[in-house]
C-alpha cells in the first residue's frame, strides 16, 4: 500500500500560501469577542465544548422540548466513540487475516474455491470477505478482476445488461445497495417528551390534588372540573405540542434521505447512465473521476493517477495510491486525484459502509446562532417570569393565611383555627396553580423552537426552489450575507457549450467543424487527441440513431466537435493504448495523456487554457503537414486571436501535442505513476472557443442583490478577458469604466500580494479571472477579515476548503462533486444563480419570522404577566385562570409560532441592507410596536378587571355571577386582542398588515381553528374554562377592543424610532454613570 506524502486536496487547511486559515469569526475568537455564552457567531464548526456552555448557561423548564433539533452532545460524543470502535475492529480484522494468510502461504495452504450462488459462478459472501480483507491472494485466484467479471456475468466494457430482470435476480443473490436504518422517534416517544415539561408536570400534580380535594368537598358531581379542565388543557397542549414536533421531526428525516442520495453514473448496455446511489447493483461498472464517491465495495479495472482518500473508513487522513497490485476501493471513501473505472463486488450491508452506517443513528441536530441567541432571550425572560411568579405565590398565600383574600361574596377564605385542613390545602393549591401557570405563560419554550419551525419550513419551500440545505444554520446566515463568490461557468451560464470558432494551424476555419479545410495529418491528430485526452464517452447504439456524449460541458462541447470533423472514438480509442494520464487540474488549468501507437510510436497530448497551452507551444502544424516554429509574429497572431475571441465571451481552450521517445518511457509501473508528462516543446493543433451563453434572468438577479445590498462577485478559472465579457454581460460589471483593476484582478497578482494588500483590494474586486480555487479561499478569507459574510459557490474538489472557510457554502447539485457538496451547506440543485438569490431571499425571510413572532409573544408575555400581577397583589384574585392562561399559551406558543413562522418572503426583504450579525434581535421598531400593544391591552384589561362591573351594569347581578361576566370578558377580549396582533405582527415595519394575507392560507386557517375554539371555549365549556356565555353585545366590546390595535398599529407606526439599538443606548447611559461615578470618587 502506497501513500502520497501530501494529504487530500481537499483538506489543506493550513496551506503555507494561503497563510492561515484563521478568521476574526473563528470560534475561538468567538470566545473572547463576547463574554456571553449565548454569543455564538458561526456555529458551522463550533467545539462540543463552546455548544456545552449556553446550554449550560440556559435557564431551561423542559429541555427536550428546548433543545430539540440542536444537537445531543452526549449521542454526539458515543457516536465518535462507536466508529472508533467499528474503525479499530476492523483494521484489527484485517491484520489477523493478514497474518493467517501469511501463515498459510508459508505452508502452501490455498484459499476456497468460488461457491456458485444463483446465476452466478461466486457467492456474496466470498466477495464481501475478499473486499473487506484486502485478500489479493483470494484475488489472483478467482482471475483477478477479468475473472471476477466473468463470474458476475458483466463485460468490464460494455458494463451488465442492466434490463429490469437482470437488476432484481442481482439484488436477490447479492442484495441492494442500502443498509437497515434505525427507526426515527415514534409519535408516542414525542408524546412522552411533552410530557416531561417541569411546568405541566407540577400542573397535573396540581390538578391531581385539586380534583382529590374538589370531590371530597364537593362531591364527585361538581367537585372534579377544576382538576379535570386544568388536566384536560395539559393533555391538550401535550397532544399539540406532540403533533407539531412529530411532523417535523418526518420533514428533517425526509430531507436528511434527500442529502443521502447521492447520483452518479455506471456504464450499461455500452452507455453510461445516471442512476440513483441505492441502485447500484453487484457487477456495475462505474467511472471514477476526482471528487467522486465510492458508491460501493469493488476492484479496480483501470485506473490513472487514482488516489483515494480513506479516512472515512480507516480514521487516518492519508491518500492510497490504487491500481493492479492494489486494487481494492471501499464504500464512501473519495477519489483525491487521477480517474478509473471500478467493478462493483459487493452491495450494502455486505460493505464495511454499509456495517458503519447501520450502527450508528443519525443526528440530524444542529446549532444556528439565532436559536442560541433566543435561547439567551428565553433565559433572560424566563429569570423575569420566575421572579414574578414567585412574588405572585407568595403575595397570594400570605394574603390568604392572613384572611385578606375574600369569595366573590364577600366572605373571608381563611380563617385561622376555623377553617378545615382539607379546604385550606385546596385553597393553597389553587394559588400555586396560578403561579405556576404564570411560569407556563413567561417562560418562552417556544421562542427557541420557533425558529425550528422557520427553518423547517424553509428548508421544505426551499428544495422546490431547487436548493437542498445540509446545514440548518445556512438558511439563516444566507440572511445577513453581505456578498457572493459566484462562479462562472453554470452558474451565470448555462453550461451549454458549443464550438464557434477554430484556429487549426494558422488559419481559421469557418465553420469551424469543416474537415475539408484541414490536412489528413491535422485530422488525424486532432481525432486522436480529443478522443483520448478525455474523460468523457461517445455512445453509438449499435441499430444507428443520434450519439450520445456524456462528460463534463467542455468535454462534450469538444467531442461533439471531434465527431462532426468525423471522429469514430471507440475506433480511435482501440487503435492506441493509453500509457499515461494527468488529470486535467484547476491549478495548473490543463489536462494531459501519453499514448502508444501501434507502430510502437508515443504521442502525448495537452489540453487546456489557451493562453497557458500556447505559452508551451515553440511549433505549429501548418495545412501543408509542415512543422513551423512560432516566432513573435505568428505567437502575437495567436494570442490576439485568443483575446478577440475572449473578448466575445468565449471560452478558450487549445489542443497541441508532441511526440516522445518510447524508450524514455518508464517501464516500471510504480515510476510510471510518479511520472511527470513532458508538457514542453509542444505543438499546436487548434484552438478553439467555446460558447456558454448567460442564463436567461440573471442580469435582473444580480441587479436584485445590489438593491438588496449584496455584492456579486465574479470567481472564474477563466481568461480575465472572457470574464470581463460576461461580468458585463450579467450586470455584475456596469459599464467599460468599471474593467480595470482594481474591480478586474487575476489570480496570480491577487496570490502575490501581502496579507494586508489582500484584505484592502478584496473590498473593491468584482471579477477574479484565472483563479485557482486557492485564490478563491483567499479571496473568501479576507472579505471575512474584513467583516463580511460571505456565501461562496462551488463545484470542484479543490473548492472545499473555500467551500468550508465561507460563511456559507454553495455547491453545484448538477456539476458539483460529491467532496465539494459534503463541503457545503446548501447544494444549488439546478446549478443557477437565480435560485442562489431565491436562497438569500428565505434566508432573510427565516430572520424576519421569527422578529416577527418574538415581537408577537413578547406583546402576550408582558401584558397577562402585569395584567395578573397588578390584580393578583390588589386584590388577591387574579382575571385570567390557569386553564385560560394554558389555551393563550397553546395560542401563542404553537399556533402563533406556526402562523408566524411560516409566513412566504416578500419581495420588500431584498429592499432592505442584510441583518448585522451583530445586530440585536428585538430591534426599536419591535420594541415600538410591542409596547405600544402591551400597553393598550394592559391598560384596557385592568380598566375592565377594577371598573368592569360599572363599566358593564353589573352592579345589580350577583357578586359572583357578575365577576365571571368581567372575567370572562377580559379573557375573550385579551384572547381576541392577541388574534388581531397576529395581524399586526406579520408587518412590523409595513403600514399594509394585509399586503399578501390571501396567498398565505395556513395563516388564515390557524386564525379561524383560533377564532372558533375560542367561540366553543366561552360559550359551552364555562365549566371547564371559569367561564359564562357572553351576550351578543359583550362579544362586539371584545372585538372592538381587539380591533382597536389595528388603528393604533398603523398610527403607531408614524413615531419615528432611533437608529442605534436601544441595547446600545442604555449600555451607554449606564457605562456613562459609572464613569461619572469613577471620577467622582
Amino acid at each position: 500500500m502506497s501513500s502520497l506524502s501530501k494529504g487530500s486536496p481537499y483538506r489543506r487547511r493550513h496551506d503555507l500560501e494561503a497563510g492561515s486559515s484563521r478568521s476574526p469569526y473563528s470560534d475561538d475568537q468567538d470566545d473572547g469577542m463576547s463574554s456571553s455564552p449565548f454569543y455564538i457567531t458561526r456555529t458551522k464548526n463550533a467545539s462540543i465544548e463552546r455548544l456545552r456552555r449556553w446550554r449550560q448557561a440556559a435557564l431551561v423548564l423542559n429541555a427536550s422540548r428546548r433543545f430539540r433539533y440542536t444537537l445531543d452532545l452526549k449521542k454526539e460524543e458515543e457516536k465518535r466513540e462507536l466508529i472508533s470502535k467499528i474503525r479499530a475492529h476492523a483494521q484489527a480484522v484485517r491484520a489477523a487475516y493478514l497474518f493467517r494468510q501469511a501463515g498459510n502461504l508459508a505452508n502452501g495452504t490455498q484459499p476456497l474455491p468460488p461457491t456458485p450462488h444463483g446465476d452466478f459462478d461466486i457467492g456474496p459472501e466470498q466477495l464481501a470477505s475478499m473486499t473487506r480483507d484486502h485478500n489479493f491472494v483470494a484475488f489472483q485466484q478467482y482471475g483477478g478482476v477479468n475473472g471476477l467479471s466473468g463470474m458476475l456475468r458483466t463485460n468490464l466494457d460494455k458494463g451488465i445488461n442492466g434490463d429490469e430482470s437482470d437488476l432484481l435476480n442481482r439484488r436477490n443473490v447479492f442484495g441492494s445497495n442500502t443498509y437497515p436504518r434505525k427507526k426515527g422517534r415514534s409519535f408516542w416517544r414525542f408524546v412522552w417528551e411533552a410530557c416531561q415539561d417541569l411546568t405541566l408536570v407540577i400542573l397535573m400534580v396540581a390538578a391531581v390534588a385539586s380534583l382529590a380535594l374538589g370531590m371530597k368537598t364537593e362531591g364527585p358531581k361538581e367537585g372534579w372540573y377544576d382538576g379535570g379542565s386544568i388536566a384536560f388543557a395539559v393533555t391538550l397542549v401535550i397532544i399539540v405540542t406532540a403533533i407539531s414536533d412529530y411532523k417535523q421531526s418526518l420533514q428533517f428525516q425526509n430531507l436528511d434521505e434527500e442529502k443521502r442520495n447521492i447520483h452518479l453514473e455506471v456504464v450499461r448496455g455500452g452507455k453510461r447512465v445516471e442512476v440513483s446511489i441505492y441502485d447500484v447493483v453487484v457487477g456495475d461498472i462505474v467511472p471514477l473521476n476526482i471528487g467522486d464517491q465510492v458508491p460501493a465495495d469493488g476492484v479496480l479495472i483501470s485506473g490513472h493517477s487514482l488516489a483515494i482518500d480513506e479516512s472515512s473508513m480507516t480514521g487516518e487522513s492519508k491518500i492510497v495510491h490504487k491500481d493492479s497490485k492494489e486494487p481494492f476501493l471501499m464504500s464512501g471513501c473519495k477519489v483525491a486525484d487521477g480517474s478509473g473505472t471500478m467493478l462493483v463486488t459487493s452491495v450494502g450491508i455486505n460493505t464495511e459502509w454499509g456495517l458503519l452506517m447501520a450502527s450508528i443513528s443519525e443526528d440530524t441536530g444542529e446549532e444556528t446562532p439565532l436559536q442560541v441567541r433566543l435561547n439567551g432571550v428565553a433565559t433572560f425572560i424566563g429569570f423575569v417570569g420566575l421572579s414574578v411568579a414567585f412574588a405572585v405565590l407568595v403575595v397570594l398565600l400570605v394574603r390568604y393565611f392572613t384572611g385578606h383574600s375574600k369569595n366573590a361574596d364577600g366572605t373571608v377564605q381563611f380563617t385561622a383555627g376555623k377553617t378545615k385542613v382539607g379546604a385550606a390545602a385546596d385553597g393553597a393549591i389553587r394559588i400555586l396553580t396560578v403561579a405556576v401557570t404564570i411560569v407556563v405563560v413567561a417562560v418562552p419554550e417556544g421562542l427557541p423552537l420557533a425558529v425550528t419551525l422557520t427553518l423547517a419550513y424553509s428548508m421544505r419551500k426551499m428544495m422546490a426552489d431547487k436548493a437542498l440545505v445540509r446545514r440548518l444554520s445556512a438558511c439563516e446566515t444566507m440572511g445577513s450575507a453581505t456578498t457572493i463568490c459566484s462562479d462562472k461557468t453554470g452558474t451565470l451560464t448555462l453550461n451549454q457549450m458549443t464550438v464557434v470558432e477554430a484556429y487549426v494551424g494558422d488559419k481559421k476555419i469557418d465553420p469551424p467543424d469543416s474537415s475539408s479545410q484541414l490536412s489528413k495529418t491535422q485530422t488525424s491528430l486532432l481525432v486522436e487527441g480529443v478522443a483520448q485526452n478525455s474523460n468523457g464517452s461517445v455512445f453509438t447504439p449499435e441499430g444507428g440513431g443520434d450519439v450520445e456524449v456524456s462528460g463534463s460541458p467542455t468535454e462534450k462541447a469538444i467531442l461533439n466537435w471531434g465527431i462532426k470533423l468525423g471522429m469514430k472514438f471507440d475506433a480511435v480509442r482501440k487503435e492506441s493504448s493509453i500509457i499515461h494520464v494527468f488529470p486535467f487540474n484547476s491549478e495548473k488549468k490543463r489536462g494531459g495523456v501519453a499514448i502508444r501507437l501501434p507502430d510502437s510510436k508515443v504521442h502525448i497530448h495537452w489540453k487546456g487554457a489557451a493562453e497557458i497551452v500556447l505559452a508551451a507551444c515553440t511549433q505549429y502544424l501548418d495545412a501543408n503537414d509542415n512543422l513551423l516554429a512560432i516566432d513573435e509574429n505568428k505567437g502575437a497572431f495567436f494570442r490576439n486571436a485568443i483575446e478577440d475571441m475572449a473578448t466575445r465571451s468565449l471560452r478558450c481552450v487549445a489542443i497541441a501535442y508532441r511526440s516522445y521517445e518510447s524508450e524514455r518511457v518508464p517501464t516500471d509501473e510504480e515510476e510510471l505513476t510518479r511520472w511527470a508528462l513532458p508538457e514542453d516543446d509542444l505543438v499546436l493543433l487548434a484552438i478553439v472557443g467555446i460558447k456558454d451563453p448567460c442564463r436567461p434572468g440573471v442580469r435582473d438577479s444580480v441587479r436584485l442583490c445590489q438593491i438588496a445590498g449584496v455584492k456579486v462577485r465574479m470567481v472564474t478559472g477563466d481568461n480575465l478577458k472572457t470574464a470581463k465579457a460576461i461580468a458585463l454581460e450579467c450586470g455584475i460589471l456596469e459599464s467599460d469604466a468599471d474593467t480595470s483593476e482594481p474591480n478586474l484582478i487575476e489570480g496570480k497578482v491577487f496570490r502575490a500580494l501581502t496579507e494586508a494588500q489582500r484584505e484592502e483590494s478584496a473590498e473593491k474586486i468584482s471579477v477574479m479571472g484565472r483563479s485557482s480555487p486557492n485564490d478563491k479561499l483567499l479571496l473568501v478569507q479576507a472579505l471575512r477579515k474584513k467583516g463580511h459574510v460571505v456565501a461562496v459557490t462551488g463545484d470542484g474538489t479543490n473548492d472545499a476548503p473555500a467551500l468550508h472557510e465561507a460563511d456559507i457554502g454553495l455547491s453545484m447539485g448538477i456539476s458539483g462533486t460529491e467532496v465539494a457538496k459534503e463541503s457545503s451547506d446548501i447544494i444549488i440543485l439546478d446549478d443557477n444563480f437565480s435560485s442562489v438569490v431565491k436562497v438569500v431571499r428565505w434566508g432573510r425571510s427565516v430572520y424576519a419570522n421569527i422578529q416577527k413572532f418574538i415581537q408577537f409573544q413578547l406583546t402576550v408575555n408582558a401584558a397577562a404577566l402585569v395584567i395578573n400581577v397588578v390584580a393578583a397583589v390588589s386584590s388577591g384574585d387574579v382575571p385570567l385562570t390557569a386553564v385560560q392562561l394554558l389555551w393563550v399559551n397553546l395560542i401563542m406558543d404553537t399556533l402563533g409560532a406556526l402562523a408566524l413562522a411560516t409566513e412566504p418572503p416578500t419581495d420588500h426583504l431584498m429592499q432592505r441592507l442584510p441583518v448585522g450579525r451583530r445586530e440585536p434581535l428585538i430591534t426599536n421598531i419591535m420594541w415600538r410596536n410591542l409596547l405600544i400593544q402591551a400597553i393598550y391591552q394592559v391598560t384596557v384589561l385592568l380598566v375592565l378587571n377594577f371598573r368592569g362591573k360599572s363599566l358593564l351594569h353589573l352592579e345589580h347581578d350577583s357578586v359572583d355571577h357578575a365577576n365571571k361576566v368581567k372575567n370572562t370578558l377580559i379573557f375573550n377580549s385579551f384572547v381576541l386582542s392577541q388574534i388581531f396582533n397576529e395581524f399586526n405582527a406579520r408587518k412590523p415595519d409595513e403600514m399594509n398588515i394585509f399586503e399578501g394575507l390571501t396567498g398565505n392560507y395556513l395563516f388564515m386557517g390557524i386564525v379561524f381553528i383560533t377564532v372558533v375554539l375560542q367561540a366553543v371555549i366561552v360559550e359551552f365549556l364555562g365549566k371547564f374554562a371559569s367561564t359564562v356565555k357572553l351576550s351578543w353585545k359583550l362579544w362586539l366590546v371584545s372585538i372592538a377592543i381587539g380591533f382597536i390595535s389595528w388603528p393604533l398599529a398603523f398610527i403607531g407606526k408614524l413615531i419615528p424610532v432611533r437608529e442605534t439599538p436601544l441595547s446600545d443606548y442604555l449600555t451607554r447611559i449606564f457605562c456613562c454613570r459609572r464613569s461619572a461615578q469613577r471620577s467622582q470618587a
